[in-house]
C-alpha cells in the first residue's frame, strides 16, 4: 500500500434506493449534517470523524460489476454510533417511525439495538456499560 493521506475523518460508503430520504434520516434522526450533495446519485453526511457516504443507484458505486452482479443495501455490517441513553434514543425513534432490526439486547459491554435506514442499511445504537 501506498502511503497513506493523514486525516482523521473515517468514511463509510453505504448503498441507497433513494439519496435524498437517507440524507434526510441521517440528520433528522441521528445528529449527521449534510456535506454535500449531486442529486440523485450520490451525498455525504458527517458526525464527528465520521463521514457517510450515501451513493444511490446513479453511482459510480452502483453500477454492475463485471459479473453481472448489482451492488445494494443491506447485509449486517454497520456502523456503530455510541449513545449516553438508550432506551430514551429508542423511544425518540420508535416515535418518528423509524424501523428496528433487532430488540435492545445486553452483553458485556454494553446494550446494543440495530435499526434501518431507508434502504435497509445497518445502523447500531450502543449504549457503553457502567464502568
Amino acid at each position: 500500500m501506498t502511503s497513506p493521506i493523514e486525516d482523521s475523518t473515517v468514511s463509510v460508503r453505504y448503498l441507497v434506493d433513494d439519496v435524498a430520504a437517507a440524507i434526510d434520516f441521517y440528520t433528522v434522526h441521528l445528529g449527521f449534517t449534510s456535506n454535500s450533495a449531486l442529486l440523485p446519485a450520490f451525498a455525504d453526511v458527517r458526525r464527528g470523524n465520521l463521514r457517510l457516504l450515501l451513493s444511490g443507484p446513479a453511482s459510480s458505486a452502483g453500477r454492475d460489476l463485471p459479473d453481472g452482479r448489482r451492488p445494494q443495501p443491506g447485509g449486517w455490517n454497520r456502523i456503530h454510533l455510541i449513545v449516553a441513553d438508550i432506551d430514551a434514543e429508542v423511544a425518540r425513534l420508535r416515535a418518528a417511525g423509524v424501523s428496528f432490526r433487532s430488540d435492545v439486547v445486553k452483553g458485556p459491554g454494553g446494550r446494543q439495538i440495530v435499526l434501518d435506514d431507508p434502504a435497509g442499511n445497518p445502523v447500531e445504537l450502543f449504549q457503553p456499560a457502567p464502568a
